[in-house]
This record gives structure tokens, sequence and C-alpha cells, in this order.
């Protein structure tokens, strides 16, 4: 591991943050001596962020803990263009109203991972919209857009992607990394903004903003990328059998959120620790060390810890609560998600989809046939199967750690 003065690559360092940075000993100087605001971009294509955003988000987090501004950009402008790094395809246009919507519930994640106010370290939300919406095309091509080069654009893997695989990549799309990169420099020149962090796929549109604020006005900035997050199998971070892993709770209930870290491979607890949550480095070593039927007391931990910084302390001790009711009890925790059901009656598939525990009918049938669906303890063979609807609760389990309750309305 490469040795660090500042507080803040050290912090980065040490819980696996750091794929790679565009000029380290100069960002590890310029961090040593003073605080360095330093931002990371999202783009409200939803009304929540997913648990794949929340290595960003704990970046952000890293940075005040290393006495150093975060800033939030929102991006309510570039979220009418929308990132084409690495899509197959390009993403659906979204209406000014969703934009806002969207932007508005999202918001609110941040709260409980960062400090705002007006302080020399305190997090701020800024929202690209407010210069990129006022950009007048002309002007813009001839201040900016003489220090972009196609050729090199070209050559950035999130467009080759598109191009090798011959499909469309619109000139809307394309102005995507010109937008970022005068975003970049916007916010130097508002907040003295020195850094952008990203993922790795975030290189190339980061560099873009390095090299404009340099050539425009002459100023340093630096970059630093995350390694992607994949699990210990090679899947990707946040998908699970029923769909994305939402950070806002009105999006997927506290439980679903801490089955979600509680599910975590074995192989992948202690980094998760080190990368998701504040427990020190000496106890997450010590929890990582555990073997055999010990790791399940890891995860709990970092269930519970995880669970506590998006949702509140609260909603972690309910989630366990009724894990424990669930698994150790046989019972229904009070927590695990509920359809209620106005007729006496339910196809089995659409149980399992109206849960959210399986994605699709294709999905439950495949769990069906594969035995791993089950009605009060009982596995179910025929997928044509109607649960019929007493005045008692139906228990509905998608394998051994996603349930939900079915209930007459």
């Amino acid at each position: 591991m490469t040795s660090y003065q500042s507080s803040l690559l050290k912090l980065l360092a040490e819980r696996g943050y750091i794929h790679q940075v565009t000029d380290a000993s100069a960002l590890d100087t310029l961090a040593a001596k003073g605080v360095v605001p330093g931002y990371i971009g999202f783009d409200p294509t939803a009304p929540s962020l997913h648990v794949g955003s929340l290595v960003q988000i704990m970046l952000l987090r890293r940075m005040q803990q290393a006495g150093h501004k975060p800033i939030v950009l929102m991006g309510g402008g570039t979220g009418k263009i929308g990132d084409p790094s690495f899509k197959d395809e390009a993403r659906k246009l979204l209406t000014e109203d969703n934009i806002k919507s969207n932007v508005a519930s999202i918001k609110r994640v941040f709260e409980n991972f960062l400090t705002f106010g007006d302080g020399p370290t305190d997090a701020v939300m800024v929202d690209n919209a407010e210069w990129l919406d006022k950009l007048e095309y002309i002007p813009f091509l001839r201040d900016v857009g003489q220090h972009f080069s196609i050729n090199r654009m070209l050559s950035f893997d999130s467009v080759k992607l598109r191009l090798d695989r011959e499909q469309s990549l619109s000139f809307l799309e394309f102005n995507y990394m010109i937008l970022q990169a005068y975003d970049f420099m916007e916010l130097s020149r508002r907040f003295g903004c020195r850094l952008q962090m990203g993922g790795s796929d975030q290189w190339g549109n980061i560099i873009n903003g390095v090299e404009l604020t340099r050539r425009m006005d002459g100023i340093e900035v630096f970059g630093v990328t995350t390694p992607l997050i994949t699990t210990a199998d090679g899947g990707k971070m946040g998908k699970t059998m029923a769909g994305a892993v939402w950070l806002n709770e009105d999006s997927l209930p506290h439980y679903d959120y801490w089955q979600f870290w509680r599910n975590t491979q074995d192989a992948d607890v202690g980094r998760f620790l080190r990368l998701f949550t504040d427990l020190p480095l000496d106890e997450i070593e010590r929890l990582e060390r555990l073997e055999g039927a010990e790791i399940n007391a890891a995860k709990v931990v970092l269930a519970n810890a995880c669970t506590a910084m998006c949702r509140g302390e609260e909603a972690a001790r309910s989630a366990e609560a009724t894990a424990k009711a669930t698994f150790e009890q046989g019972a229904a925790g009070a927590d695990l998600p509920t359809l209620e059901i106005a007729g006496d009656s339910i196809g089995v598939l659409d149980a399992l989809v109206d849960l959210g525990l399986v994605a699709s009918k294709g999905e439950a049938k495949r769990l069906i046939k594969g035995g791993g669906a089950r009605i009060d303890g009982e596995k179910i063979v025929d997928e044509a199967l109607v649960i019929a609807l007493g005045t008692a609760d139906v228990k509905l389990s998608a394998g051994k750690k996603l349930h939900g309750i079915i209930r007459r309305g």
C-alpha cells in the first residue's frame, strides 16, 4: 500500500477505496495542508439511489471524517441526458418534473450520511441545472468545445464499448462527458473544489474535467476513482433476486435492506465492513477472522451497522428482531413485507412477484421448479397453485432468506 501523509488518502487507502489517482503525491500534499473541497455527481434517474451508489456516498462521508468538505452534486442538468458510460443503450429521457421529483426524494438519504451546513467542512448540495440550463450553445462550443478532441473522446472505454457493439450512441449522450468536465470547472470556480471522485467507469470523464480546468483556468485539480465493487462470486453489488436494493425507505422496507447485508457472502464480510461501516479496523479484523457458523455474527454486525447508518438505529433493531423471530423462532416477524388481498385467494406466481420476493413470474416459475418456494414452510410444487386466504396470515418464502406475509385486506 502506498504511504500517504494526509489523513484523507490514508483513510481512503486503508479502507480499500482507491483504484486510481491523477497525481497522488500532489493531492496528498494539498490534503495535508488544509481543507480540500471534493465532489461526486449523482444523476436523478429514479426516486432513490441504490446500494450500487453507496460506495460513492461513503467516499463523501470519509472526506468529511478526514476534515474536508464534501460537495454532493445533483445532476438536474446532466440528468436530462443521462450518462452513457458502460450502458448498452440510451437512457430513457426524463421530464423536468420527473427530475425535480427524483432530486427531492434522493436528497433525503444524504442527510443520514453527511453533516450539512455553512462551516468549512460542512457538506453542501448543489444542482448542476443551476449553470447548465443557462449555457448558450454557440459560446459554449467556442469557449469549451475547442478543448476536446473527438479522436480522444472516441478512445474512452465507455464510448468504445457502445461503438464496438455497433449500438447507437446519440450526439446527446456524446456531449455528456463535456458537460461533466464543465461541472468540475464550475465547482472549482464557485466552491474552490479541487477533487472529483467516482467509480472506475468515470476515469475518462474525470480526466476531462482535470484537463479542462487546467487549460481554461490554469488551476490544478485532481481525481480519485474507486475499484468496481463486485461480490466474491463476481456478481454486481446491489443486485438481488428481487431487484435493486434501494436506499430510500419508501422504495425498500427496512427489513429487506437489513437482510441484504445479512446475506453477504462470507468472503465479502471484511471488505464490506471496511467500505460501508465506521467500525474500527482492529474490530473488523477480529470479525473477518471468524469461521464457520460464527461468521454469521459478523454478518449481523454488518447488517446492523449499515441499516443504522442509512435508516436509523430503530430500523436496525426492528429488522434484527424480525429476523430472529422469522429464523430462530419460526414465527413471522413484524417487519416482513406484507401483501393485503381484497379477495379470498391469489395465484402463487402473482403473490411471489407482488411481495417483491422475485422480480418476474418467469423467475417465480424457476424458483418453484427448483424447489425454493414454500408456503408456511411447505414446499410448493405446482406453479398454478392458488393460495386460499382465511383468517390467519400466510407466510410465503423464496429460498431460505426471503419471506413475506399474505393476508386478507
